[in-house]
């Protein structure tokens, strides 16, 4: 038995695709856990995100009462380190000084506040969580084995692939379509790229990514490509990746060579990484 869902959330195309033994219902449950991400985590309509924003912009603390919400807060206080605090929410070029760390989150109140006026934009990391929530739902389902896909970054396996082994992935160049910059196998794992090149990059709204150590935009043409048990850590590692520079970079990468890389296309930025060299 398998099953397909394809519906539009997290601001892009969702595929959802079970194999093997499955309920019925799988794939509705699946569908649920991430538009209920949708709904709190979103900063375009009103939801638990946009007025948790108004209270912080206010220089208000705030009683965070949705759970998805207080997960997600919860879990980006406890990766911001492993990021390199490169990874970061409230970074914003346009309000110097904004940022993670002028947060404090109170899990055992479900509360938080900020030293400074701010707002969060959960971004990649959204479509990670989403795609978390959704292999969460699906594992309690009894289901063994699927492949999830948010938009054309954001990628989740379970089990193996229904023929045996890995899931086969190949990461196209934004230069070369035809080529790819590497092919993986992936078992119950996440994969995440963020990039400054290719169609996502530049559709309309997209916000620019961020240093968080100054709030400058990255220009430089780079890919990264970041590997996890978590799609919400691996979209948050290829974030920092993508932002890094060439320590902070070196430092990553050298924490999981096997699941981090980082190419460079742009001459201009050749101290990070040679044009088209994979750094692993």
């Amino acid at each position: 038995m398998s099953g397909v869902e394809r519906f539009a959330a997290m601001g892009t195309r969702v595929e959802l695709h079970l194999f093997g033994a499955t309920g019925s219902d799988a794939l509705a449950v699946a569908r649920r856990a991430i538009e209920a991400v949708d709904d709190a985590l979103t900063i375009h309509r009103p939801s638990a995100t946009t007025a948790l924003n108004a209270s912080l912009m206010a220089g208000r603390s705030h009683a965070v009462d949705d759970p998805l919400l207080l997960a997600a807060l919860i879990e980006i206080e406890a990766a911001h380190a492993l990021t390199l605090g490169l990874f970061d929410p409230a970074a914003d070029a346009a309000r110097p000084g904004a940022g993670w760390n002028a947060i404090r989150v109170d899990r055992d109140a479900a509360r938080i506040e900020a030293a400074r006026p701010l707002a969060l934009d959960f971004g990649g990391f959204g479509k990670g969580f989403a795609l978390d929530q959704a292999c969460d739902a699906l594992r309690a389902a009894g289901v063994a084995s699927a492949f999830l896909v948010a938009g054309e970054s954001s990628i989740a396996v379970m089990g193996e692939h229904p023929l045996g082994g890995g899931w086969p992935v190949a990461i196209p160049d934004p230069l070369a379509p035809d080529q790819s910059l590497v092919e993986l196998e992936l078992r119950d794992a996440a994969l995440s790229i963020s990039s400054t090149l290719g169609a996502g990059a530049e559709a309309p709204g997209r916000a620019p990514m961020i240093r968080p150590n100054d709030g400058s935009c990255v220009t430089a043409a780079r890919t990264a490509i970041a590997i996890d048990r978590r799609g919400s850590r691996a979209e948050m590692l290829s974030t920092a990746l993508l932002v890094a520079d060439a320590g902070q970079a070196m430092r990553l990468i050298a924490e999981a060579p096997a699941h981090r890389f980082l190419f460079n296309f742009s001459r201009t930025a050749a101290a990070v990484v040679q044009p088209r060299e994979v750094v692993a």
